[in-house]
């Protein structure tokens, strides 16, 4: 007696897979896969070498480096670099060592950086989120006009500037402050605005119409609605912003020559230039410039896949 199948149905004992064989093939050894594959890593590598070769020096003998120089390792291995890029070493330990005997203040300098970079980030973050508002939201007259003449700004290169913001703030008697290095970018962002701008323009406004209607204002609106659904793209910039102010070396340079303000990066150039001895102190350079580059590499690790997606300019539309 036969039996009959339901057309469609497999018995009991039909394992048959298909498309396993394609998928094997799809997911197997392919020459383009292993060159995307070689290329990537090798872009990793290029991209990693730079701080362990600091990491290196960091951790040599600053004597022993002119010894071998060419090592993958540790020369001398010590942590005497680290000691005297915090400061605290003596003058013998360090000399002894190879160093000058100067040491640098980093608990200082870090302080400095950070007012510098989180005060005048903070400033452009929020001024650029009011103007982007007013350009992407509000009705006025000339709002477009005045938009194309903000982003002539983009054409302008920033070493232009330096020097009419330079004889304004000596001609304000704000030299070595931390108003004088703040106040000239603070308030304008031709680039936020323009970012934040064309992300408020895709936001749906039927929740802010629906404010507006039960008795908003623009300010409400602004805080309680429209920013909260600007929250990644301000988080982007906020950390391209502050990373970009930590990193900043010649405006500091130019109206800074006191401690009190003077930002990391700038200590740095000074340390290097302590050294009475024809070589600098190689290793202890290496081992602060691998301090002041520590909190970029960690704020890219914990919000650098939210940055991607931001320039993307993925959110709530």
């Amino acid at each position: 007696m036969s039996t009959a199948t339901m057309p469609g149905r497999s018995t009991p004992h039909d394992t048959r897979t298909p498309h396993t064989s394609g998928s094997a093939r799809r997911a197997g050894f392919s020459p383009g896969r292993a060159l995307a594959w070689l290329y990537i890593a090798g872009v990793v590598l290029v991209t990693i070498f730079p701080f362990y070769w600091i990491l290196r020096t960091a951790l040599s003998n600053n004597y022993a480096l002119a010894t071998d120089p060419s090592s993958p390792l540790p020369v001398g291995f010590t942590l005497g670099g680290f000691e005297r890029a915090l400061g605290i070493s003596s003058v013998a330990e360090a000399q002894a060592q190879g160093g000058s005997g100067a040491s640098l203040d980093t608990a200082l300098f870090l302080r400095n950086s950070v007012i510098y970079a989180g005060v005048l980030t903070a400033c452009i973050v929020f001024c650029s989120a009011i103007a982007a508002y007013a350009f992407s939201r509000l009705q006025w007259r000339g709002r477009n006009a005045v938009f194309s003449v903000l982003l002539c700004a983009l054409m302008v290169p920033g070493i232009l500037t330096l020097l009419p913001n330079f004889v304004l703030i000596k001609d304000l008697g704000l030299t070595n402050t931390f108003a004088g290095m703040i106040l000239p970018g603070a308030f304008f962002s031709a680039f936020n605005i323009f970012f934040l701008r064309q992300f408020m323009l895709g936001l749906s406004t039927e929740i802010e119409e629906a404010a507006i209607i039960d008795g908003a204002g623009p300010l409400r609106v602004l805080f309680r609605i429209t920013l909260p659904m600007t929250a990644a793209p301000l988080t982007t910039l906020t950390m391209l912003t502050f990373i970009t102010t930590w990193n900043d070396y010649f405006w500091p340079l130019l109206v800074t020559n006191d401690d009190s303000v003077r930002p990391l990066t700038l200590a740095l150039a000074v340390f290097k230039q302590s050294s009475p001895q024809a070589a600098p102190d190689w290793a202890g350079l290496m081992a602060a410039t691998l301090i002041a580059a520590l909190p970029m590499l960690l704020l890219f690790a914990v919000f650098g896949k939210r940055i991607v997606n931001s320039i993307g300019f993925s959110g709530i539309k």
